[in-house]
């Protein structure tokens, strides 16, 4: 038996922010990151929308990139001073991500981090507050997923925390929201959401509910992401769209070790954070090449090569042509070929490897990648990304 969880409603289009005004409540706490929503008037018009619906509003400003395990405590702690029965969250993915942790303290304020850090083991929600994700951003695909990713700075680790009881409620993706995003942005999370929806369709809790969605996105991100990334506002409504239904798919069908990999990087270097999508884009094909060792894997990517318009005359020219584009997506978009190119010291890389490659490894995206990997396997895959080398493993 197997499970297809989502929100209980999405709404999509622009001026779909509209529809806070239907949301029915008594008081709501709008999540957010730094000043770009309250510089664009969109806090505004969601104080409007909400007020109109006949909420008190509070705010709960400044989540930072990549947000804390601190962070989330302080939010938590508004939350149960002014008790909402609404948790908004409007924002890349890192205020929504903060917004759903905080949720959890708010209703269980007993309850530890470390407990949730163990997947699929939170509490009942929804005993206090529903929840309400709207993303500025066309990549996390949080505002559906029951996933969300909280930094321990001190030990330099993320940590992935999943569960459907953090799947929101109402999920609103307004193309409005992401209309001025900066190129380099675009680029990261675009290919962020080309992560998700190829691991998703050769996770091995892919299935018949997940696929088209998976397909689809990939379909729209190879016709789109350049265009988006080049201002064209057409194919950045498209790219806000085919994010969230990478995000439908990945939810229920999970991912694999290129987001493990981007788990214990990201915050692991003192030459600087690796962001989230970017790490993706240099992982993915090095990942894609390791996975195709495996015969399923390999018949699921040329699978897929095939369905998005792809052409081999064998499952491996396929599965070349797949990694192909996806190299040549990353030069047009201006990202580092490896993590070695992004900047990372080789010293300190070749010095925390073991201990990055072993968190990897017990990442909980690893369990669901179609290829096993011990970390002997993992230190030679980051070394494949560090300096651009085959893998022939």
């Amino acid at each position: 038996m197997a499970r297809f969880t989502l929100p209980r409603d999405m709404y999509y289009g622009k001026d779909a922010l509209e529809n806070l005004k239907n949301l029915s409540g008594k008081k709501a706490i709008v999540v957010t990151g730094g000043s770009s929503m309250r510089k664009g008037g969109f806090l505004d018009k969601v104080e409007a929308y909400l007020k109109e619906a006949g909420m008190e509003v509070k705010f709960f400003e400044g989540v930072e990139p990549d947000p804390s395990v601190e962070t989330v405590m302080k939010g938590a702690a508004a939350m149960t001073e002014f008790q909402p029965d609404w948790i908004i969250s409007i924002g890349g993915g890192s205020p929504i991500d903060a917004a759903k942790a905080m949720w959890a303290f708010y209703e269980y304020p007993d309850t530890t981090f470390e407990t949730l850090c163990t997947p699929f083991s939170f509490p009942k929600l929804r005993t206090k507050a529903r929840f309400c994700a709207i993303p500025s951003t066309s990549g996390t695909a949080t505002e559906v997923t029951a996933f969300s990713v909280i930094t321990d700075y001190a030990k330099g680790i993320k940590y992935p925390l999943a569960d459907y009881e953090i799947t929101p409620d109402v999920a609103i993706v307004d193309p409005q929201l992401v209309e001025k995003l900066p190129a380099v942005q675009v680029a990261y999370t675009g290919m962020d959401a080309l992560t998700h929806a190829i691991e998703a369709y050769v996770s091995t809790l892919n299935s018949p509910f997940t696929d088209p969605l998976a397909v689809k996105a990939v379909e729209m991100v190879f016709d789109h992401l350049p265009l988006s990334f080049n201002g064209d506002q057409c194919s950045r409504e498209q790219m806000h769209y085919a994010q969230c239904l990478a995000g439908q798919a990945f939810t229920n069908a999970l991912l694999g070790i290129v987001h493990s990999m981007a788990h214990k990087t990201g915050a692991a270097f003192s030459t600087g954070h690796i962001p989230h999508g970017c790490a993706n884009a240099i992982y993915l094909p090095y990942v894609i090449k390791y996975n195709a060792h495996e015969p399923e894997a390999m018949r699921r990517y040329a699978d897929l090569a095939r369905r998005v318009g792809l052409t081999g005359m064998s499952e491996k020219a396929l599965v070349n042509a797949l990694v192909e584009k996806i190299d040549n997506f990353n030069v047009k978009l201006g990202i580092p070929k490896t993590i070695k190119e992004f900047g990372v010291n080789e010293e300190e890389f070749l010095a925390k490897l073991p201990e990055i490659a072993f968190h990897a490894v017990g990442d909980a995206c690893t369990g669901s990648n179609p290829r096993s990997i011990n970390p002997e396997q993992m230190e030679k895959l980051f070394k494949c990304t560090f300096y651009g080398t085959e893998v022939d493993f």
